[in-house]
Order: structure tokens, then C-alpha cells, then sequence
């Protein structure tokens, strides 16, 4: 199936630089483009050129999505994932003051989004000019690059705070900017996405899959009032706006739950029913940028183990994030009628390194041997005696062996499509909207107006998808049942690794106590400060007055 142009060149704008002139790359997308270079500053006023720069804004969600900066800005640090043995970034988790403003992935993702935000900015800002295209289209392309926009001020807001407010082309060099009040970026992102769900299509046509849709923006601006409703720009009428838009996605488009849960990850089925909107990704080198990276964060280091080398289906192990024990034994505490413990995590691994072997892990037995496709490793869930290992002609990996380098592997992102077993660059849709979400933000929304009574409704929805089969009644909970813990939790229980944990906690003001319930190797360094990440340094250094006129957040 075709889909959105990639790894087009972006108009070239971080909050206070210079505005750079757009490259459109070739692709395997929707729309063909040409390169084209150099390219006159009026080639955005052509409807070629609108096109063009709607497809390069729609490319820094890249930024974000499926990306190494993405994941460890929304993953590391949080009461479900800890740090497992890889090296790299580490400091994130445990939240010490190497995590400061010359941290690269604030400044990589500020400088896109930023990049994005002026692009679609100069979209808006042009298309009055356009002719030769229909009005229709017009306004679905603007309504698009102001779904970017929110999209874009709504991740900064949540990360940042307060931060430069731009609504205009900025065609010139300038060094002016401030921040604005966390109320005056609501205010943009909210006026954004309602003017936008009118001009935007209901559906996602499949030759124009990946574009902004009605549903998409609703669902955007249904988490955008939740979020604001907890936040210092709070308004009473928050809660039930969410609740309306977040209504309207899981009424009026068609979508549907998958009856598997396990489908909805599943390696080539990334277009199903369930979702909403996808950053889109292609096996194109020349068009995927740095590709889709989610694949390698959340394995463990199966690949020296007996019996096993690296391959492309069970992937390249990074050993990254590792599963709290809150995680393991509370949130998935249920593994007789909720399904998703076991399709969430790998448990079992074929040989496909024949041979017999000593054991690493598992000295129940001193050596073990297999034949091409033999389980080589069990991860049963729970303790059992080395007797009863001892039984297995495996290893058996139980709770009480697991380590930062071994642990339950989450198999949600596998990419067994890369070109081979070293490919850090993933071709992987990144699903960042399905109806799932939508139901359990819509419950939220509903709990928080003590509406009990439908957010245990819209709960039991997920939840019954969830059950194994047969077992779909003893998911369900009573009203009685359902309290902002279970809301918390089974948020997590939905939707792990999928780069919204850090920014819930953080929306429900419970960061910092719930990395030092659950997370040891954070809870020594969290303060209250770190519900903010750091400005980039680059940003205050490039702003004329500096600190004094932009100045760093608290803390850092």
C-alpha cells in the first residue's frame, strides 16, 4: 500500500535561526517527488510546493516517533521500565545532572519540531496565494499543517513548558523570541486543531495513507484538553471537551478493536482497523532518514546465549529497557484471563545456532544440546526449583535469574523486515494513534466528571479484547472497581513501550512519587524539578538577550 512521502528536506527553521529553502527527495510514497535543487524561495507558492512542504513538515515526526530520542524521552525514568545493561543514556533513568541542557536529544528534537512548525507555518501563511489547485484542497493541506503544528507545540509544551510561540512564517533571520505561557501554547494548539477537524477527510484513503484525518485531530485534541486539565492552565470545561472529541473517534469513523491483541502489533499488519494515525516509515534507505528504531530497545542479550546468534527475527538486542518488578508482578499480575502478558513479551527462543553447549544462566543442568527449531530458552514467568528446571533440556530463565542483560523481551516492535541482522534503521510504521487509547482516555475524561458509571463501560471495552478467550467476563470490572490506580495501570497494561508513560505521569502530577515507589535506579536522583526536561543550550545561547529573555527551566 502507498504511502506519505519521506525524507523530504524541511524548510530549515529552529525557533530563532534561519529559515533554509525546501529539498523534496524521492520516495516510494503517495506522491513521487523529484529532486529538486536549488529551489526558488517562491516554489512554495506552487501547488507542487504546497505539496511538497506539507510532506516535509509531516517528516519531523520522525523526530519523535520510533526514534532513539522518542523513546528514551517517554520510556527511560518511568515506574514500568528501568534500565537494562546498554550503556547509552543511562543517565535518563537515573535522572542525574549529566540529563542538562547540552543533552542531545532536547536539541535534536526542539530543532526539528521547530523546523516543523515553520514549515507548516509557511504553508498556512502561502496558501492564500496559491492558484491552479481547488480550495478544497487547499484548506485539507492547511488543515494538515496545522494538525503538525498542534501536534508539534503539544509534545514541546508537555516536555518543556512554556516555549516560542510561533504562528507566522519567519522568512528572515532573527534572534527575538521568548516563552509563552503554558496557557497562551494551549490556547494555539486547541485553536489549531479545531479549525482543522472540519477541512481534514474522515478517512485515511489508501493512496494517502498517513495523512491527518478528522479522527486524528480529534483524538489529538481530546488528549490535548485531558492533559490541559491537569495542567496550570487548567478550565473547568476541560474534562467534558475531551470527552466529546474522544467520543466522536470511537462513534462515528468506523474504527474497531482488533479481536486479538496480539494482532495489533504483529509485524505487517501496521494498516488494521485500531489505527487512528501512523508516523510512516518505508524499507527505501534513500527515503527512511534514521528509520524506525523502536525494534532494538526492549530486547535482551538472547544472542550469545547457548544455542542462539543474532538473526534478523529476533532482532538486534540493545538491552535497554527492562521491565520494572512493579511491572512484572503488579501491572501483569493477571495471566489467566488477560491476554496481554503473553503478547507482550517474548517467551520462548528456537535454536538457530544447532550444537550442544555449556549452560550460562541456568546451572540446573551443565550442558545442553539442540537441533535447528528446538526451544533453546524458557522464560515461564515465575520461580520455579532448580529440580524443576532440571527437568527442561533448555534453559529455563525465571524472575529470580533475571538481570539488566536478562529479562522478558517486549516483542511489540520487532522488525524481522530489515535487510539484515545489523540494520539499526527500521521500516516499521510507528502506530502513534489507535482506538484502544481513545477508549481508555475517553474513560479518564468520563472518571474525572465522576461519570463512574461510563468510564467503566468504555474500561471494559479494552478489557474484553484483552481476555483470553472465554474469559472475556472475568476481565470486567464494576464501578466499584474502577479508581484512578486501575486507570493508571491499565493504561500501562495497553499501551507499554509505546511512548506515552513518562508523559502520563507527568500529566497526572505522580512522576516523581511513582519512579521512587517502583523504579530504584531512578528514585535516588528524581526530583520535582525533572517534570520539566531541560531547554536546549543552543536555543538560549542563539537568543538575543540570552537567559535573561529565555531563560532555563528550574533546576537544571
Amino acid at each position: 500500500m502507498k504511502k506519505l512521502a519521506n525524507n523530504i528536506k524541511y524548510w530549515a527553521k529552529s525557533s530563532a535561526l534561519i529559515l533554509g529553502l525546501s529539498i523534496a527527495a524521492s520516495c516510494d510514497g503517495f506522491l513521487d517527488e523529484d529532486v529538486i535543487s536549488p529551489i526558488g524561495n517562491d516554489y512554495l507558492n506552487t501547488p507542487k510546493g504546497m505539496n511538497d512542504g506539507i510532506n516535509a513538515a509531516y517528516s519531523t515526526m520522525r523526530a519523535w516517533y520510533g526514534t532513539e530520542r522518542g523513546n528514551n524521552l517517554t520510556i527511560f525514568g518511568t515506574d514500568i521500565f528501568t534500565n537494562g545493561a546498554d550503556g547509552s543514556w543511562k543517565f535518563m533513568n537515573f535522572y542525574t545532572n549529566q540529563f542538562d541542557s547540552q543533552n542531545g536529544h532536547v536539541r535534536e528534537l526542539w530543532d526539528e519540531f521547530y523546523r516543523g512548525i515553520n514549515t507548516c507555518n509557511a504553508v498556512i501563511d502561502r496558501s492564500v496565494n496559491l492558484t491552479g489547485i481547488s480550495q478544497e484542497l487547499i484548506d485539507q493541506r492547511v488543515a494538515e499543517a496545522k494538525f503538525i503544528r498542534a501536534h508539534h507545540y503539544f509534545i514541546l509544551v508537555q516536555l518543556f513548558g512554556g516555549v516560542d510561540l510561533q504562528l507566522e512564517e519567519t522568512a528572515i533571520p532573527t534572534k527575538v523570541v521568548t516563552r509563552a505561557s503554558v496557557a497562551q501554547i494551549y490556547a494555539a494548539i486547541i485553536n489549531d486543531l479545531e479549525e482543522a477537524i472540519p477541512n481534514l477527510e474522515a478517512t485515511n484513503r489508501s493512496s494517502d495513507y498517513g495523512r491527518a484525518t478528522r479522527p486524528a485531530a480529534e483524538h489529538l485534541l481530546g488528549r490535548v484538553y485531558l492533559t490541559k486539565g491537569t495542567s496550570e492552565a487548567a478550565e473547568s470545561t476541560d474534562f467534558s471537551n475531551a470527552e466529546s472529541n474522544l467520543q466522536n473517534v470511537v462513534s462515528d469513523y468506523g474504527f474497531e478493536l482488533l479481536p486479538d491483541f496480539g494482532d495489533v502489533h504483529a509485524f505487517g499488519n501496521e494498516i488494521n482497523n485500531e489505527v487512528i494515525w501512523s508516523t510512516q516509515y518505508t524499507r527505501d534507505p534513500l527515503t527512511n532518514g534514521g528509520g524506525n528504531n523502536a525494534h532494538v530497545f526492549f530486547l535482551m542479550e538472547y544472542d550469545v546465549q547457548p544455542g542462539m546468534i543474532r538473526d534478523t527475527e529476533n532482532g538486534r538486542p540493545f538491552k535497554r529497557y527492562k521491565s520494572t518488578d512493579y511491572t512484572l508482578n503488579t501491572i501483569f499480575a493477571d495471566r489467566v484471563n488477560d491476554s496481554r502478558y503473553k503478547n507482550t513479551y517474548v517467551d520462548h527462543f528456537l535454536s538457530n545456532n544447532p550444537g550442544t553447549f555449556n549452560t550460562t544462566f541456568d546451572k540446573s543442568k551443565a550442558s545442553v544440546t539442540f537441533a535447528q527449531g528446538d526451544t533453546t530458552i524458557w522464560l515461564p514467568g515465575y520461580n520455579m526449583s532448580e529440580a524443576e528446571r532440571a527437568k527442561y533440556p533448555y534453559q529455563v530463565l525465571t524472575p529470580e535469574l533475571y538481570t539488566e542483560r536478562l529479562f522478558p523481551p517486549m516483542k511489540k516492535h520487532k522488525d524481522p523486515g530489515r535487510v539484515d541482522r545489523t540494520q539499526f534503521e527500521g521500516g516499521r510504521d510507528y502506530i502513534a494513534m489507535r482506538l484502544a487509547d481513545s477508549y481508555l482516555l475517553l474513560a479518564e475524561a468520563q472518571f474525572r466528571q465522576g461519570k463512574t458509571g461510563l468510564a467503566t463501560e468504555n474500561i471494559n471495552v479494552v478489557r474484553r479484547r484483552a481476555a483470553f478467550p472465554g474469559k472475556e467476563a472475568e476481565m470486567e470490572i464494576s464501578e466499584s472497581e474502577l479508581t484512578f490506580e486501575f486507570i493508571t495501570e491499565e493504561r500501562a497494561r495497553e499501551l507499554i513501550g509505546e511512548q506515552t508513560r513518562w508523559l502520563d505521569l507527568k500529566r497526572w502530577g505522580i512522576l516523581v512519587e511513582r519512579v521512587k515507589m517502583y523504579n530504584p535506579q531512578g528514585a535516588a536522583g528524581i526530583q520535582e524539578f525533572h517534570n520539566l526536561r531541560p531547554i536546549p543550550q543552543n536555543q538560549i545561547d542563539r537568543a538575543e538577550g540570552n537567559a535573561s529573555a529565555f531563560p532555563q527551566n528550574p533546576g537544571y
